[in-house]
C-alpha cells in the first residue's frame, strides 16, 4: 500500500495567504527548515495505479502537477483517481472537488450528512451525475472504493470523532457546533493485511478512540495546534482550539499525552495551522515532538506499508 501526502497543512495552507505571523514569514521567505504545505489530502493506492484520494483540497490542482503518479496515463482524458472520499464536509476538504468538474468518472464517497451539505449548494452540481457517482457510507461499516467490477484492493471503515460542524455551517447549527455523529471522520485503511488511521480533525481522544488506535502500525493525526490558545496568543483570532474542534497537541489533556502508552509504532502529525511552531524544524517545539516520537507531515511525503 502506498499513501502519498498530497497537503499537510490546515485550511489556507502554510503559509496562508494573509497570515504574517512569525511562523508565516519564515514560510514566506522560504527560510531552511520552514517548507511550505498545501491543505491537508492524501492518495492511497494498494497498486501504485489506481487511488483513492481522501479529501479534495481546495489546492488540489497544485497537487497534482507536484504528484506525477496521479498525472493522466492514457487516451485523451484518463485519471488514476477512481475514488474520492471526504472526512468532513469543511471547506478544506471538499472545495477542490470544483476542480475535478471536467466529466471524469469517479465514486464520491461521504457521510449521508455531508452529502446532504453538497446537495444543499448548487454549485457542486457541477460535478455531472453522470460521471461521479455520490455512495453514502455508514459508520463502522467496512466499503470497498472503486468501481462494483473492479475495487481498488482497499478496505475503509468510517468511525466518528469528536469535531465540530464545517465554518459556514455554525450559524445554522441551532447552537449545536459538534453537529451529528457524521460530521467529523476518522478512516482506518486497510489492503494485504496492512493498516493504518487517516483522522485530520479531532475534538478529543476519547477511551473508545483510544483503544481503537493502541498498537496501530502507523496514525495521521490532527496536528492544528500546539497550543489550545495559539491564535488567541498570536493575537490572530479569538477562538481556541477546542472552539475549532480540534485538540491541541501540548498540555496535560493535549495529543501528546494523550497517544502516551498508546504504542503507536509511527505517528505522524497532519493538517498543521500556519500559525503553529511545530512548522519550523528548528522550533523547540519541533524537538518535543520528536523526544516522544512524532513526525509532522510534508506536502509529497510517501509511507510504504
Amino acid at each position: 500500500m502506498r499513501i502519498v501526502v498530497l497537503g499537510a497543512a490546515a485550511g489556507g495552507g502554510y503559509p496562508q495567504w494573509n497570515c504574517h505571523t512569525p511562523a508565516s514569514r519564515r514560510a514566506w521567505a522560504q527560510q531552511p527548515g520552514s517548507k511550505r504545505r498545501t491543505q491537508a489530502s492524501i492518495a492511497v493506492s494498494a497498486d501504485g495505479e489506481r487511488w483513492l484520494l481522501i479529501n479534495a483540497s481546495p489546492d488540489f490542482r497544485q497537487q497534482i502537477l507536484a504528484t506525477p503518479a496521479l498525472w493522466p496515463q492514457r487516451d485523451l482524458r484518463h485519471s488514476p483517481i477512481h475514488s474520492v472520499l471526504l472526512s468532513s464536509g469543511e471547506i478544506d476538504h471538499i472545495a477542490g472537488l470544483l476542480s475535478m468538474r471536467e466529466r471524469q468518472p469517479f465514486d464520491l464517497w461521504a457521510s449521508a450528512r455531508v452529502l446532504e451539505l453538497l446537495a444543499q449548494n448548487p454549485i457542486f452540481d457541477a460535478l455531472d451525475p453522470a460521471y461521479v457517482t455520490r455512495r453514502a457510507l455508514a459508520l463502522d461499516a467496512p466499503l470497498a472504493p472503486g468501481p462494483a467490477d473492479a475495487p481498488l484492493g482497499l478496505t475503509v471503515t468510517p468511525f466518528s470523532v469528536p469535531g465540530k460542524v464545517p465554518l459556514f455551517m455554525e450559524g445554522r447549527s441551532g447552537g449545536n457546533l459538534a453537529g451529528s455523529a457524521e460530521e467529523t471522520l476518522g478512516l482506518e485503511i486497510a489492503a494485504g493485511g496492512r493498516r493504518f488511521y487517516y483522522i485530520p480533525g479531532c475534538a478529543a481522544l476519547t477511551d473508545a478512540l483510544r483503544e481503537r488506535l493502541r498498537g496501530a502500525e502507523l496514525v495521521f493525526f490532527d496536528g492544528t495546534l500546539w497550543r489550545d490558545d495559539e491564535l488567541l496568543q498570536a493575537g490572530v483570532g479569538q477562538k481556541t482550539g477546542q472552539r475549532m474542534g480540534h485538540l491541541s497537541i501540548d498540555g496535560e489533556a493535549g495529543t501528546l499525552a494523550a497517544f502516551a502508552g498508546l504504542e503507536v509504532a509511527r505517528k505522524v502529525f497532519i493538517h498543521i495551522n500556519t500559525t503553529n511552531p511545530i512548522l519550523d524544524e528548528h522550533s523547540p517545539e519541533r524537538a518535543v515532538l520528536a523526544a516522544h516520537g512524532w513526525e509532522v507531515a510534508e506536502d509529497g511525503m510517501e509511507i510504504r506499508l
